[in-house]
């Protein structure tokens, strides 16, 4: 069955370079680039796991985390919090956020933490 993983990233390039590596390893895509978008997109369906952004136009990303962890619809899916603030990867464990990505990202270490999460989620 084919994961679907949710992107909440306000930078379009970055977006675009995450949605292309993604779709290329066979992954199904549901993109945001805002708070709201990703609220309304999460009444359609709900992803197998979350790569948020820190830095939005309309909120914190660490704030979503923490809000998606301690919903009773959403605390059992797994969230990667990007940021390029080192500050933010203390802030994001305190959130509960199942990994870090710092940015700039390398592409391979992205797929395995992606990989890694969900090879835990389907055996756990």
């Amino acid at each position: 069955m084919t994961k679907r993983i949710h992107v909440l990233e306000d930078d379009s390039d970055i977006r675009f370079i995450i949605e292309y590596l993604l779709k290329d390893e066979g992954y199904e895509l549901q993109l945001s680039s805002s708070v709201s978008e990703l609220k309304n997109k999460l009444r359609d369906a709900l992803p197998d796991l979350f790569i948020i952004d820190v830095m939005l136009p309309d909120g914190n990303g660490i704030e979503i985390c923490d809000d998606l962890k301690n919903d009773m619809f959403t605390k059992h899916i797994p969230v990667i919090v990007m940021s390029a603030n080192p500050r933010s990867k203390q802030m994001s464990t305190q959130a509960c956020a199942d990994d870090y990505i710092s940015k700039p990202f390398d592409l391979d270490d992205v797929l395995t933490r992606i990989n890694r999460l969900l090879v835990n989620k389907t055996t756990a």
